[in-house]
């Protein structure tokens, strides 16, 4: 399981992710867990380098396929998705990757995640990081 921010600042739960409902760090030692993660994270430069052209739409199409499903379906599914934050996490005004539940409705409501005080903090930083990226864009564009 991961939050994600931005570029590099995807946050890493790994007592959170589960393999038939085995926290997978039960499963592996620290070293396989840490690869496992490096790989999940440089996952899409691996597979358009593997393929060469054509590549990078296959993850993105899936999880829209996904979502599409949760939202016309009206399915409730909970996926990760970047959602307007409204005080999650205590994160406000911006968007960041986020556990959803999807329907009708669209996002219809952000699943809060039990998080470490580490991890809460590393999810913020990523939101302000967002935020000032945000800013610079703007900027540039008025400029």
């Amino acid at each position: 399981m991961t939050l994600g921010s931005h570029g590099d600042a995807m946050i890493a739960l790994p007592r959170l992710a589960t393999v038939e409902g085995k926290p997978l760090s039960e499963l592996v030692d620290e070293g396989t867990l840490e690869r496992l993660f490096q790989r999940t994270r440089d996952g899409g430069a691996e597979i358009v380098g593997l393929l060469k052209k054509g590549s990078a739409y296959y993850a993105p199409s899936a999880a829209i396929a996904q979502m599409v499903n949760a939202i016309a379906g009206d399915t409730k599914d909970i996926l990760p998705v970047c959602a307007w934050c409204t005080g999650q996490y205590g994160i406000s005004d911006v968007y960041v990757g986020v556990p959803a539940r999807l329907g009708r409705g669209g996002v219809e409501e952000i699943v809060e995640l039990d998080l470490s005080e580490d991890e809460v903090k590393a999810l913020r930083d990523g939101a302000e990081g967002i935020r000032a990226k945000c800013a610079d864009l703007g900027a540039s564009a008025q400029g």
